[in-house]
């Protein structure tokens, strides 16, 4: 997703510092897409035409990258080599690389999707090379890409329009092939964390018709990794605090020294996924059904505690929709969602901004068994699996009718094991029933089965067992949409959204029969409360959704973002979780005398 919050705050940062621009302009890119090279093409001219501003090299960076070393070792060195061009080439046959890297191939961008068309021919009489798109490039380089108008520049131009992940060859190509290829460096001063175990494993098939790979996040354990010194490096890729901050604080640390002690927020990590300036056409009806419903369960928290219950200035109402949306990590585990929502004090009248704090609760149960029973250690369902990261990017598994949720288990290392994986939805039909097999080395499987669809809202169950025996059994929400297209959902919509799939069947294969060996109630009942329910709208509806998410989700806590009437709420700046409490690491005041800002 685009974030149009990042980019309001890029914006206003750059308005303190003279050293920082943001392009006027905005380009949407994918991964491999010729998008990506007609952005670092435009983006260049930019800096060209900035005549205050005499730069010497053009460094790629991503939002994922990280210094491995001071700015004033990277001058030293940039400065020692002032005409050198760095670029890592692949280092293998070329004519393999050509067939891999799909050079060989025509390509169309087209609807944020790299179509690939046909086959192609190379260009004849030039050394076609490659590899990674991460450089270094001297600024008459640069000049000489971006206005140079002889057939070598303007014939790659054109056939690197259509080719498979441009920046990793069109760089290449053009130096090799120019009167300034001495000036070449086989070297893109960065270290790259690959797996390719886990990283190249298709992932991207949904935005390219090709099978691409990426690099792995650093972590603790690979810090030696950025410390290497077969080369010179001054950069790492990749990183996320999502995923791992603790490694960030490590390096951090090690180039420029310790926080004071006391420092707070050190191992705290926010990140924005809604802001009400962008509207409500960044959000799903799932999404925007739980955040309302994060909303309301805060506002009863925090109108039912035992002073605010005896304290009248502690009711409050909802004006509108949450204002923002954060994800909260805390030493590297996700901690929950923070909901800031505008209300009205019903005693005073005054509008006040609340923050709540909506923390899920695990319904993991292990059978703790001996033998190979042990090797289990997580049973998990949700949506957006990472098989890179080993991660669910839907993070707390926000899930509605039309997701398609994957199972995960995660093992430790023993025996070859045969599990049985079973999926019962909130009336005990049995969705889906399937075989897995773990190999001793394996330490996770996942499995996405193909249900129908819509999914019945509620509480689902999946177990796990072997010989049916159960080896672990969770819980997960599917939650009833309060929402259908941004609106309230109508009568005439909640039935058919809400009742189920088609005859009760998820599956062309009927898996009832399992009941028995699993010893499930009766259905009758629980069919006839599903019904009841798919009919819901409204008031009713909002009290259904807040009880199912009220289910999965506590709330750890409430603030206020100013001195509020209701005495028992603390003000946000003065907690240690809220999106509006002080995080020292990551704020930029004035640049210090010697030019650093920390």
């Amino acid at each position: 997703q685009r974030s149009n919050y990042l980019h309001r705050e890029a914006v206003e940062l750059a308005r303190h510092y003279p050293n920082i621009r943001v392009t006027p302009w905005r380009m949407v890119t994918i991964w491999g897409g010729a998008s990506l090279l007609k952005m670092y093409l435009r983006s260049m001219k930019d800096l060209l035409e900035l005549s205050e501003w005499p730069w010497d090299f053009f460094i790629n960076l991503s939002a994922t990258d990280y210094p491995t070393r001071t700015n004033d070792e990277l001058v030293m060195f940039l400065s020692k080599y002032r005409d050198k061009n760095f670029l890592k080439s692949h280092g293998r046959d070329n004519a393999r690389f050509i067939k891999k890297q799909g050079l060989d191939r025509l390509f169309h961008e087209c609807d944020s999707h790299m179509w690939r068309l046909g086959e192609r021919h190379i260009p004849e009489g030039i050394v076609v090379d490659g590899g990674s798109d991460w450089f270094s490039l001297t600024r008459s380089f640069v000049e000489y890409v971006v206005y140079a108008d002889d057939q070598l520049v303007s014939q790659l131009r054109q056939f690197y329009t259509y080719t498979l992940l441009p920046a990793e060859s069109f760089f290449h190509t053009v130096l090799e092939n120019s009167h300034i290829c001495e000036t070449l460096v086989d070297n893109n001063l960065r270290v790259t964390n690959w797996n390719r175990k886990l990283g190249c494993k298709c992932q991207y098939k949904h935005i390219v018709d090709w099978c691409g790979c990426s690099p792995n996040d650093f972590k603790p354990q690979d810090f030696l990794r950025l410390q290497q010194l077969s080369r010179p490096t001054f950069f790492a890729r990749k990183f996320e605090s999502t995923v791992n901050q603790e490694v960030l604080e490590i390096l951090d640390t090690h180039l420029y020294g310790s926080y004071p002690a006391n420092t707070p927020a050190l191992k705290a990590y926010w990140e924005n996924v809604y802001d009400r300036v962008d509207g409500l056409s960044g959000l799903s009806d799932v999404t925007l059904t739980f955040y309302t419903a994060f909303s309301r369960l805060g506002l009863h928290k925090a109108s039912s505690t035992l002073t605010a219950k005896a304290d009248k200035l502690c009711r409050f109402e909802p004006r509108g929709f949450p204002s923002s949306v954060h994800l909260y990590f805390y030493d590297d585990r996700f901690q929950g969602y923070l909901v800031m929502q505008e209300v009205q004090n019903l005693a005073t009248g005054q509008a006040e901004s609340l923050e709540v704090w909506m923390m899920p609760q695990g319904a993991l149960k292990l059978s703790g068994l001996g033998g190979q029973a042990n090797r289990l250690q997580n049973l998990e369902v949700g949506t957006e699996w990472d098989p890179k990261e080993r991660l669910f990017r839907n993070f707390g598994g926000l899930m509605g009718p039309f997701d398609e949720p994957v199972a995960m288990q995660k093992w430790s290392r023993g025996p070859n094991l045969t599990a049985t994986v079973v999926w019962i939805d909130p009336t005990y039909v049995i969705a889906a029933s399937y075989d897995i097999t773990v190999d001793a080395e394996a330490e996770f499987t996942q499995y996405k089965p193909p249900l129908n669809h819509p999914l019945r809202p509620g509480i689902w169950t999946i177990r796990l067992l072997q010989f049916w025996e159960p080896l672990g059994e969770n819980q997960f929400l599917v939650v009833p949409q309060t929402f259908n297209r941004k609106q309230p959902l109508r009568k005439d919509d909640s039935n058919w959204l809400h009742g189920g799939p088609p005859h009760n069947e998820y599956m062309d294969q009927n898996f009832q029969g399992l009941g028995g060996i699993l010893n499930l109630p009766r259905s009758e009942a629980a069919e006839e409360d599903a019904a009841r329910k798919a009919r819901l709208t409204g008031k009713e509806l909002e009290e259904w959704a807040d009880a199912a998410i009220g289910t999965f989700w506590s709330t750890a806590n409430v603030c206020v973002s100013s001195p509020s009437a209701c005495a028992s709420l603390e003000t946000c700046s003065k907690t240690s979780w809220s999106s509006l409490s002080p995080d020292p690491k990551s704020e930029l005041g004035p640049v210090k005398p010697d030019g650093r800002l920390r």
